[in-house]
Order: C-alpha cells, then structure tokens, then sequence
C-alpha cells in the first residue's frame, strides 16, 4: 500500500505505474482516492473547529453562570449539546476513509526501474546463470516415474483420500525430501539466519496486511466459521508477527529463516508438466525473511536470491536468475526474480524459488514501524525468499542426478541427511 501522502501529490506518477502493470481499470481509483481524501480531511477541519468553538463556548458558559447570567448561559449551554453536525460530518469522514482505505489496498505498489515492462510471465528476462546445463545421451524418466521405482510415491492413495493435487511421499523418497528441508535450514542457519517454526494459520488482519486482495483469492483456504486462514507460504505468518509492533532500529535488520507445510488453491492438472509433484494444493517449504532499514533492502534482496542459488548449486544443480517483468509482478511488490532449476528431461528450466522486496508496503498495511536512536519513527522494508520448496526440489534433484541404470547419485551434502546413503537403488524396473 502507498503512502497517501504520496499518492496526493503524485497522481500521474501513480497512474504511469498502473499502466506500466498492465492494469488500467485501476485508474480511475486514484482520482477516486483524491476526491474522498479531500472529503475526509474537509470533514475533519471543519469538525475540529466546531469542537474547538464548543470549547470556547464553555469557557463562557462557566464565566456566565459566575456573573449570574444563567438565561444567557443557558442559551449557549444549548448551542453546545447539539452535536448533530458533528456527527454528520464523523459519518461521512467514516464512509470516505473507507473508500480511501479499499482503493488504496487495490492501487499497486509503484516498481522498481530495474524491472522490465511486460504483461505477463513470457515477458520475463534472463539475468544470468550458474552451473552448466546438461542433458545426458539417455532418457530421463517424468519425476513421478523415477519415485515409483524407488517405491517412493503413491499418489492414487492421496487421490482416494484427498483428490487431485495431493500426494504420499515414501521411504527414500520421502527421507529425501527430509533431508532436502532440514539441510535448507541448517544451510541459512549457517549464514546467521534465526530458524523459526511459525503458525500455519493467520488472521484475515494480517492476510490483509501482507497479500492483495486478488492474491488471496486465488490462493488462501478459508477456515469456514472462523477468522483463519491456512498460509500459503511462512512468509504470511513470519511477516505478520511484527504487526502492530516498534522495533528499536538497533534491532535491525531481521534475518528470519522458517519451516512450513503450505496450502494453495492451484489447480492441479493441466498438461503433462502440470502432473505429479509440480503443481500441488500442499507442500512444504523452507522460507527466508529479512526486515531492514529501507537503504539497505537492494543489498539484501542480493543476498538473499543468491544464497538459494548456492544452495542449489551445493547439489550441482545448474539453475538460472530470471527477472519478473512489470505484469507478472503481485502488486505489493517492488522488485521480484525467480531462481529456475534446470530440467534435463524437459531440457529447459523450471521456477523453483522467488525472492521479491516489497518496499515499506507489507510494513504500512500492518503498522510496522521503527524506532531510531533519536526517537524518529519511520517505516522498515520487508522482503522474502524462498530457500528451498519440496517436493518440487525434489523434481530438480532425481532428474540432475539420474543415471542410465536408473540409480541417483545423493549429493555428498545430503548424505549425513540420508545416515550416509550416496545412492538411491531401484526397486522397481
């Protein structure tokens, strides 16, 4: 969310930027949001000032009544109980703000001038990329294939018990996927990051305050009858634990790493790729948050999108940095990249993380604020990333390390994961 401020003194910088996003039937909410701020802060003036006159009028009352003009002060007594105006002008002050509030909760974040204009996902660019991509001279099995021959998978069980877009992971394969999670965190513990396990379900408040309202429409189950939702990523429930709070700057910056299971309204089966582990409704995943002093938040959206390539590539997987364009960006975000594994058997790359810096957005919708050493209160701003999320790791990890006799190779980094294991044997041929 802007700052109002902002918006009132730079409309068509505003409107610029909701162009740039392809989203022009938003434009008119920001001359929406001018007019009803000007209506608020009129109702307020004037409301201000009759209260202040009520003041002075009681003033008088009291010097009336002591000089026994109690007519006289009577008449004056009954010019300050009438509040009707007052509270007309409160109501219609209510109604403004909250078409303000719903319209400013709507109007994107303005981007950042690194990010390329485009409406959607195609137009979205290469940045550089790490480890060579291989594709070896023999057939790589589709991912769920390869966990059927370690006996690892059963997903007509899930489908019995949950339907479409759910999964059982087993032996090796779900002790992979273990590993993979615990080595994640271990691995951002290793770069001073404080673990954290958080609540898996948060308050519409703090929905509000960390998605838009498309957003959580196309992802969050509701909890039906109570004010819960399941997160669709630890970042919601990380982000939201600030809220309503001061932190003292020196407390700055904070450097968060979190375990979750998330839950997502995604379709899915929608293609050959679409099958399997790819697109799911549940999975779990190892989150990155960082909350900083605004000048140093380019630095440490750095940092972060490089740590999961590190990551990534400690298990020799060749992957890429691809920049969000302005239509794929979610509207509270500022700047966004996504880290792509590489697919042997598809020969192209896959999105397996995101990290994106939201600005002073997430920390405005939830009153977030800082602290300095002179007492100045200003804004932090909050990014996250994802570390690791399985079991879509796991697709990047069976198919880079497959071999023609249908064994893969554990990366020597998840071995102490695996009590030592350096190979996954098939049981089935």
């Amino acid at each position: 969310m802007l700052d109002i401020k902002f918006v009132r003194e730079n409309p068509e910088a505003v409107k610029e930027n909701i162009r740039k996003k392809f989203q022009d039937e938003k434009l008119p909410l920001v001359d929406e949001v001018i007019k009803y701020d000007e209506i608020s802060r009129k109702c307020q003036v004037e409301a201000d000032q009759i209260r202040a006159d009520k003041k002075k009028i009681s003033k008088q009352i009291g010097t009336l009544m002591a000089q026994g003009k109690k007519e006289e002060a009577m008449a004056l007594k009954a010019q300050v109980s009438d509040n009707s105006r007052i509270e007309e002008l409160d109501q219609k002050k209510k109604e403004a703000d909250e078409i303000v509030k719903k319209d400013m909760m709507t109007i994107p974040n303005i981007i950042s001038p690194k990010v390329p204009i485009g409406p959607d996902d195609t137009h979205n660019v290469e940045l550089q990329r790490f480890g060579d991509p291989v594709v070896p001279p023999y057939e790589i099995p589709y991912h769920t294939d390869i966990m059927e021959s370690f006996d690892g998978i059963d997903l007509d069980a899930a489908h019995r018990v949950a339907g479409n877009g759910f999964y059982y992971l087993k032996g090796d394969i779900a002790r992979l996927h273990s590993s993979v999670l615990a080595y994640a965190r271990d691995f951002m513990i290793g770069k001073g990051f404080t673990y954290y396990i958080p609540p898996f379900m948060i308050r519409s408040a703090v929905v509000d305050g960390v998605m838009s309202f498309s957003e959580m429409d196309a992802m969050m189950y509701k909890i039906e009858g109570e004010d819960l939702y399941l997160i669709g990523t630890s970042e919601h429930s990380m982000i939201g634990s600030f809220i309503d709070e001061i932190i003292p700057e020196s407390k700055l910056p904070q450097t968060l790493t979190s375990y979750s299971p998330c839950f997502r309204k995604e379709k899915g089966a929608h293609g050959l790729e679409e099958r399997g582990v790819y697109r799911i409704h549940q999975f779990e995943k190892q989150e990155m948050i960082v909350v900083c002093k605004p000048e140093d938040s380019d630095e440490w959206y750095e940092k972060m999108w490089r740590f999961t390539v590190e990551l990534f590539r400690s298990m020799d997987i060749p992957v890429r940095q691809l920049q969000c364009c302005s239509g794929d960006l979610a509207d509270l975000k500022v700047n966004s990249c996504d880290v792509e594994a590489w697919s042997p058997r598809q020969k192209k790359y896959f999105e397996v993380g995101s990290c994106s810096t939201l600005g002073d957005a997430q920390a405005r919708r939830l009153r977030i604020r800082v602290k300095d050493e002179n007492g100045k209160i200003y804004l932090p701003h909050t990014l996250n990333n994802t570390v690791v999320a399985s079991p879509r790791m796991l697709i990047a990890l069976l198919e880079n390390n497959y071999k023609e006799d249908g064994r893969v190779h554990i990366p020597a980094v998840l071995q102490p994961y695996m009590g030592g294991q350096e190979w996954l044997v098939p049981k089935k041929q």
